[in-house]
């Protein structure tokens, strides 16, 4: 789905904090969404997490920063840390060349899939209306 200038991959689940997470298997890899790293400006550096860390849903993770912003970054699903993006250390600026893609954060072994019916779909109905409030609100 595409919302203004920002794509959003049908396939993929999402939270309100700008994350996405792509499911295979029993892994989940999660990054930041094309809206949220146009909000965050150019990141400068990211914090990556330990992997073989065990982490709970909406704990905090890692962190990024840009030249406007600092923040955490929350842990989409509970699970172990399995890997982080480790190309992230030499060039963090991927996050915003390609957040889809080489610009992933870190993956997580599922540990509930359950929590999966707290995170939403583009298809879900008010998706679209969240991502137009929230542009409104950043002036994006």
């Amino acid at each position: 789905m595409k919302i203004g200038p920002y794509d959003f991959p049908d396939d993929l689940y999402y939270d309100r904090e700008h994350n996405w997470a792509r499911v295979d298997g029993e892994t989940v890899t999660q990054g930041l969404t094309s809206f949220g790293q146009a909000i965050a400006g150019e990141i400068l550096y990211a914090e990556q997490p330990r992997v073989g860390r065990e982490v709970k849903q909406g704990e905090a993770l890692m962190a990024l920063e840009s030249g406007k912003w600092v923040g955490r970054v929350r842990a989409m699903v509970s699970g172990r840390v399995v890997a982080a993006n480790s190309r992230l250390d030499a060039d963090s600026a991927l996050i915003n060349k390609d957040p889809y893609g080489a610009g992933w954060l870190v993956r997580i072994t599922l540990a509930n899939p359950e929590e999966l019916k707290q995170l939403l779909r583009p298809s879900d109905p008010g998706f679209a209306s969240f991502i137009a409030a929230e542009r409104s609100k950043y002036g994006k």
